[in-house]
């Protein structure tokens, strides 16, 4: 069976190694050889060569900074995942019948991560999954020493968590500047993956400021450094020996390191131990708006020549979006002078703010730029949701088969306007509206009556943006109508 991709926190529990597996799937190849291709001449002027020898000194790296990596490991107890309404139903079918004890309690569990210390008063950088639901955390330095380390905090927004133990005279890291890292830098990275202790590994960045389901905040560095369980929280270096990142997960179909691993830049990290070593916890920005990518037939809907930017797919009420007039089917292209390139941007560079902090965001709204501020709020859990771009249409040329809401839609949907799309076919279907979803608006004008889209059509648009209501969710589909 065919499964996808998945993120993977490099950290595990030791007892679940041998338990622990993942379905793989094949991939189709051809024995066909290829044949070379016509070289096309280039006019462009050729690249600088490196002088010989600038390949970066990892023995040397590894010898002065290797020290201060160390070993976490964690003993505690974690309920079986077991909850909701799954449990509720368990407990109303089983309580009462011979044998039942009820739903199994918290179980012990062992773990293990990586670490390094950033401060020579013992302070020490990880990630929180390593330690999470830990009661006690012991810290192993590379020369075989171990101390009780006390948890200062852990964010789980950002995965940093801050430890500290009671030693002085400790080696430590040199911090470096991850804004300064190029695609096809050389990087190193040292952990413990497996257990075994000062493993270096080493690759280059493959790409910068990713996005990852379920980490909004967080700009990830790509690397191909090899990293396993047991990698997590240790550090990712440049080729000078500084501390550029933090390993967090990899991406794989089995479980193990397969070329692409992720690390946490170190600027956000210290954005995070900063807020923690103040006052225990950290908090985070929310804006208040659901957006998502563009892409090119949608940039053209919104009369972009290039599809950079992230669309507004909808401004939450009384939000500080909605003070500072974002509306939905506005365009941000940038906060505070900084490109926002994607949806993945907005979200991670409004959740590594501060509540309190303004901000502001240029936005293309009616063939215009325009410059709002807002007051950025608190985020209390809640991130700023970047949904995937999809695709949709409307009636007529559309595509579509529409109706007004009913009364009860309204109300059960929470949504004030829009039409329910009854069937698709032509460039509806061909831009993936569903039977079901509920048009609220084309090319940013609300609809609630056939006629709204007739008249709208009448212009004769090459192609329409449509905002569409799926299952809860806010989401612009372009579609083009030839």
């Amino acid at each position: 069976m065919r499964t996808t991709p998945r993120i993977i926190q490099a950290a595990t529990a030791a007892a679940l190694l041998a338990a622990a597996s993942v379905q793989a799937f094949d991939l189709p190849w051809s024995k066909r050889e290829a044949k070379p291709a016509p070289v096309a001449v280039s006019t462009a002027a050729p690249l600088p060569q490196l002088p010989v020898g600038t390949a970066p000194n990892y023995r040397a790296i590894v010898q002065q900074f290797g020290p201060a990596v160390v070993g976490v490991n964690v003993e505690g107890s974690r309920r079986a995942n077991v909850e909701g309404p799954e449990a509720e139903l368990m407990q109303r079918f089983f309580r009462g019948l011979p044998g039942w004890r009820g739903l199994p309690d918290a179980q012990p569990f062992r773990g293990q991560g990586s670490g390094f210390i950033i401060g020579d008063d013992g302070l020490i950088l990880t990630n929180a999954h390593v330690v999470k639901d830990a009661k006690e955390v012991t810290v192993r330095l590379a020369d075989r020493r171990e101390f009780s380390a006390k948890v200062l905090g852990a964010d789980s927004a950002t995965d940093i968590a801050v430890l500290r133990i009671q030693a002085k005279g400790l080696p430590t890291v040199r911090i470096g500047d991850p804004r300064q890292l190029m695609v096809g830098d050389y990087v190193l990275a040292i952990g413990a993956p497996y257990g075994l202790e000062q493993t270096a590994t080493s690759g280059i960045v493959s790409a910068k400021g990713r996005s990852l389901p379920g980490d909004a905040f967080v700009p990830f560095i790509q690397t191909d450094a090899a990293v396993n369980p047991g990698n997590s929280g240790g550090p990712l270096f440049d080729a000078a020996g500084n501390v550029v990142g933090i390993n967090a997960q990899i991406y794989s179909r089995t479980g193990g390191f397969q070329g692409v691993s992720f690390a946490i830049p170190i600027d956000v990290a210290l954005k995070v131990r900063d807020q923690i070593v103040a006052t225990g916890r950290a908090q985070h920005a929310r804006l208040g708006v659901q957006v998502q990518d563009l892409n090119q037939a949608l940039a053209e809907s919104f009369g972009l020549k290039k599809p950079d930017g992230a669309v507004v797919a909808a401004v939450e009420p009384k939000s500080p979006a909605a003070a500072a007039g974002l509306k939905a089917g506005d365009v941000i292209l940038a906060i505070d002078g900084e490109t926002m390139a994607q949806a993945g941007h907005v979200s991670s560079r409004i959740g590594l703010s501060r509540p309190g902090d303004k901000v502001k965001i240029k936005v293309w709204r009616d063939q215009a730029e325009r410059e709002l501020e807002a007051t950025l709020g608190s985020a209390r859990g809640a991130d700023e949701r970047a949904t995937e771009t999809a695709a949709t249409s409307d009636q007529g040329r559309l595509g579509l088969s529409l109706r007004p809401l009913t009364r009860q839609e309204r109300q059960h949907a929470e949504i004030e306007n829009g039409l329910v799309v009854q069937g698709v076919q032509g460039a509806a279907a061909r831009a993936g509206l569903e039977p079901g979803d509920v048009v609220l608006a084309i090319n940013g004008r609300p609809v609630d009556a056939l006629d709204d889209v007739r008249r709208i059509l009448d212009a004769k648009p090459r192609s329409v943006a449509l905002l569409v209501w799926r299952e809860g969710n806010r989401l612009f589909i372009p579609v083009q109508l030839g």
